[in-house]
């Protein structure tokens, strides 16, 4: 039941031919406009599809119907007809075989479910294309640096700065891809535009009283990507100029209803276990599901990007927005590929910002690779010093150490720490 064009496999694609034949029911989850449809429609062989108001009349006058036909059968959009959800986990209770069940989900319905489907319905989550999905161009694998050993590190690429700014600005969303210029920033607009406008009230039940504030908000917290502001921050920031700002209550309610539509993508603060590290910092940091979605909100294109102007709603950063951005597709990227490696993505800040660590990809054992972000073609002895902190803290539970950069080789520094372009980074 695929679509006629060509299917192009993503890394997510691994991993569901590993675990649809031996799970029942598989949520596909992720924001509008991310792929889960087209990804689930290579494996289903019945398509109920309820974004299709015909097709969810008949399910709502019907709803067991929707557990029929040839498996895999396909529920997209699940959240429209929350009731599905128990009905799918209780067929799974009832006995129903691996492959049973797709669904696909773009947003976490308030109220949720009666049951989390906790071991009937394994969720999975489906981010916009990482940087190997959209060029693949990687020599070097997170796989091998999770693996414990100081495996080689080599590769050239000719992607540069340029390159990067402009995928920066293309989007991880695929239908949005073709699309340049004003005819992208529309794409884009549209898309920010209905997320306010139908699928925070309509797929995620949440009722937003005032868009045009919800709108600067966003805004704020766009001009936040890559820091742990605090939320007091983003507020001010959201209504600087403003005579009365929106409450903790309301803003908090911002935050909710961007995360159920899974436009939010925080990246959780470290907090090892058996901790050797003092006084670590709790705050997320801010990340947006897609670089371009911030770059689109702040109003900024390549020319602005490159030349280092600052945009949007003044929010306290070290560096410059192109360099935040940059963070943000790397961030991207990284989750997709531990993913893939069933790791985590986290970032490290001491409670007083001391000592940072812009990203730490933990294995279920508690070892980690550490990752720092450098919009750079070089690497000095600076750049590393927070990894080296971290390898003298942690020892051996560092598996490797690595700068990301926007330079032209992989290689291995004579202090171990890899130097790894990211057009050379996959999973």
């Amino acid at each position: 039941m695929s679509p006629s064009n060509p299917y192009s496999r993503r890394v997510l694609d691994d991993e569901l031919d590993e675990i649809i034949a031996s799970l029942p029911a598989i949520a596909l989850e992720g924001p509008k406009g991310v792929g889960k449809t087209r990804t689930a429609l290579e494996r289903a062989r019945t398509v109920h599809r309820l974004d299709d108001p015909a097709e969810r009349a008949v399910a709502q006058a019907d709803p067991r119907r929707l557990l029929e036909g040839d498996a895999p059968v396909l529920i997209d959009e699940w959240q429209r007809l929350p009731e599905v959800w128990d009905l799918v986990r209780r067929a799974v209770d009832d006995g129903a075989p691996a492959g049973r069940f797709l669904l696909t989900g773009s947003a976490v319905p308030d109220p949720p479910p009666t049951h989390s489907g906790a071991g009937r319905i394994v969720s999975v989550r489906m981010r916009p294309l990482a940087f190997s999905e959209r060029r693949g161009t990687a020599t070097v694998s997170l796989a091998d640096l999770l693996a414990g050993v100081s495996t080689p590190v080599a590769g050239t690429t000719e992607v540069g700065l340029e390159d990067y700014v402009e995928e920066l600005l293309a989007s991880g969303f695929p239908g949005l891809r073709s699309a340049s210029g004003r005819a992208r920033r529309l794409q884009l607009e549209g898309y920010l535009q209905r997320v306010v406008d139908r699928d925070i009230p309509d797929d995620a039940g949440v009722t937003i009283r005032n868009s045009a504030a919800l709108r600067r908000w966003m805004n704020a917290y766009a001009a936040a990507a890559s820091t742990t502001a605090s939320f007091e921050t983003i507020r001010d920031a959201a209504s600087a100029g403003d005579e009365s700002k929106p409450t903790r209550v309301t803003t908090q309610a911002y935050r909710d209803a961007l995360t159920r539509v899974w436009v939010l993508d925080e990246v959780p603060a470290w907090i090892p276990s058996n901790n050797r590290l003092n006084e670590l910092g709790q705050a997320p940091k801010h990340q947006l599901v897609d670089p371009a979605l911030a770059a689109q909100l702040l109003g900024v294109q390549a020319s602005t990007l490159l030349a280092g102007q600052a945009a949007g709603p003044a929010v306290p950063r070290d560096g410059t927005l192109l360099g935040a951005l940059f963070e943000s597709l790397v961030t991207l990227s990284l989750r997709v590929y531990a993913a893939h490696n069933e790791a985590q993505v986290k970032h490290l800040r001491t409670a007083r910002g001391r000592q940072e660590v812009d990203l730490i990809v933990e294995r279920a054992d508690g070892s980690v690779v550490a990752l720092e972000v450098k919009l750079t073609r070089t690497v000095s002895d600076g750049d590393v010093r927070h990894l080296r902190w971290l390898g003298d803290k942690l020892g051996d539970r560092v598996l490797d150490r690595v700068i990301v950069t926007t330079g032209p080789q992989a290689y291995r520094r004579e202090d171990g720490v890899a130097v790894i372009p990211l057009a050379l980074l996959g999973p």
